[in-house]
């Protein structure tokens, strides 16, 4: 139980000894800690409810209010309640939290079970820049609602079924090196898509064979499977390659073809419940004029009005769309996985997309709780999308060799004893880390600027700067030269440095639940740049080695924990700590 539950199981208990029945509280965090640790305004809530005085019934709160040792309450304003946490309480807390491993979170997710949609790239295509928000965010999500009890099935819904493998296979046949393959599959299979895509503009014929190409890849033709199926393989070595380098895990690769023989059945079953129509020869769904005008995604305003704005799941010509692979996706994960919520971390300008198939598979009886945790775009230092100079997409590759190149030079001018495999594999957990951090500190939606300087440094709001703080306090043990055991030891809270850093540790378990509210990580990272700051502040203000017994034995164990905490939060956001930097 953390202090904030503790605070609020006390004054559940006042509440219903003065009401008669069960009341929840509010209570939460103070945002100025000159009102104390923890603020509620429950008396004034429920006074106007009541129609009584806030003030007079605040005081009534505290004079049934347990709080004895943990805690002392003074009314503020115009009924606000606020807590101070005594010291000797964060100390108690804080010897406990050494003990669990789960450093006070608890696990409000048990017995659920979400299916986590991330990453997502299309086969025979690199990876570029912008596939980092889905891979970064989503696995982060992925990682912190695991730690948080939920039973958690990460699935990478690659793209490996569409128009693109007409011109793959005809170049395949005609085009391709078998020695570039070997070498790098996925930068093979793009030239060999771009030769093909360039010739079709300047010869229709070659358009043509390619749609050709495709129609029998769709019919089930042998030769053309067997080399759909080794692009796949292929391409999955290459991408596995980045994931690893990302300490990224998937538990399925469900592409969209592995959903290609529900989708017939779908659509007859949309016809035969009333859930779609036919227009202009396409199967649709449209608007059941169940929502208000401006909540309906299947509804448009134009200059004459609303209008319908209808997703097809099925074309003219008799093909298949996103929407309805999408369908069939929800069915399986409800039906198959038995997901309780399925989180989609997808751009912002699929919102419409995913508002209609969430709608569609509600009104198909496909309930469940859906998210679309969308983002905004990454820009580079001059504030526009990040390109190449040739107006390509940067690649992903580039960007994680590049970082980890610069964080190999920032950590030599810091460290020139470093070398070899050290040297190597601290550059790889520095570089790695720089750019998960400086994707997950931003809020979501917002577009953000990719500085790499910034990104790397030792100071200021960033991976390195946290990465630094956990290998400053473990330099500490080192100097030890003796075994510690920081479960047994007796913490003891003097100075105000020390209260503030068990105040911050406190607050761990109180911190990572709320990232899942709203889906922000950005929560989490700035707990650990405060929790860090709070750290350093304490190793400048209260002398750790040079203490005596027993001051010496209790702030060893707050620079324990601070390690742990940081440890795992940064772990969390799946990034490494070094052990020397």
């Amino acid at each position: 139980m953390t202090l904030l539950q503790n605070l609020e199981s006390r004054l559940a208990t006042a509440l219903e000894t003065i009401l008669g029945e069960p009341t929840t509280p509010n209570i939460a965090p103070a945002a100025d800690l000159r009102f104390g640790d923890y603020q509620s305004n429950t008396a004034m809530v429920l006074a106007k409810r009541q129609k009584t005085n806030p003030r007079a019934l605040a005081q009534q709160i505290l004079d049934a209010l347990e709080i004895d040792g943990l805690a002392t309450v003074k009314i503020d304003g115009p009924g606000f309640l606020n807590f101070t946490i005594l010291p000797e309480a964060y100390a108690s807390y804080a010897e406990s939290l050494l003990k669990d491993p789960r450093l006070g979170a608890p696990e409000p997710g048990k017995g659920q079970r979400i299916v986590i949609d991330f990453s997502a790239p299309n086969v025979a295509k690199p990876m570029h820049v912008g596939h980092i928000r889905s891979t970064i965010i989503g696995d982060s999500l992925s990682r912190i609602a695991r730690f948080l009890g939920y039973d958690v099935i990460a699935d990478n819904h690659i793209g490996d079924w569409g128009t693109q493998f007409g011109m793959i296979l005809h170049g395949w046949k005609n085009l391709l090196s078998q020695e570039a393959l070997a070498a790098d599959p996925i930068k093979e299979l793009v030239r060999v898509y771009r030769e093909v895509n360039s010739a079709t503009k300047d010869d229709p014929s070659v358009l043509e064979t390619c749609k050709a190409e495709l129609v029998k890849l769709q019919a089930g033709d042998a030769e053309n499977l067997a080399i759909w199926e080794k692009c796949i393989e292929v391409s999955k070595l290459g991408l596995q390659k980045i994931y690893d380098k990302l300490d990224v895990k998937f538990d399925h690769w469900l592409g969209e073809s592995y959903y290609n023989d529900m989708l017939p059945g779908l659509v007859d079953e949309f016809l035969e419940k009333g859930l779609a129509r036919e227009s202009n020869g396409a199967i649709c769904v449209f608007s059941d004029e169940s929502k208000p005008e401006k909540q309906d995604p299947f509804k448009v305003h134009r200059e004459s009005g609303w209008m319908d704005n209808p997703t097809i799941i099925r074309k003219a010509d008799g093909g298949y769309l996103y929407a309805t692979t999408d369908l069939a996706t929800v069915k399986y994960r409800i039906d198959e996985w038995q997901a309780d919520q399925i989180w989609y971390v997808v751009g912002v300008p699929q919102e419409l997309h995913f508002r209609q198939i969430f709608e569609a598979a509600e009104r198909w009886g496909k309930s469940g709780n859906f998210q679309h945790i969308a983002f905004g775009s990454i820009l580079g230092e001059d504030r526009k999308l990040m390109k190449t100079r040739s107006g390509d997409n940067v690649g992903l590759t580039d960007v994680l060799e590049e970082a980890v190149e610069r964080a190999a030079k920032v950590i030599s001018e810091k460290n020139p004893d470093l070398s070899g495999a050290e040297a190597a594999e601290v550059s790889e957990i520095v570089g790695i880390g720089a750019v998960k951090f400086a994707e997950l500190s931003q809020n979501r939606l917002t577009d953000y600027v990719f500085a790499w300087d910034r990104m790397l440094a030792l100071q200021g709001d960033t991976a390195p700067y946290l990465q630094y703080s956990n290998v400053r306090i473990r330099s500490i043990f080192r100097k030890l030269n003796e075994e510690f055991d920081a479960t047994s030891a007796k913490i003891i809270l003097e100075k105000p440095e020390e209260i503030h850093l068990a105040r911050l540790l406190a607050r761990f378990g109180e911190v990572v639940p709320l990232v899942l509210e709203d889906f922000r990580p950005n929560l989490l990272t700035n707990y650990l740049l405060e929790l860090a700051r709070a750290f350093h502040s304490y190793f400048e203000a209260c002398p750790v080695l040079k203490s005596e017994e027993p001051t010496k034995s209790s702030r060893l164990a707050l620079c324990e924990l601070s390690s742990k905490v940081l440890e795992q939060g940064l772990g969390l956001l799946g990034i490494r700590c070094p052990e020397r930097m």
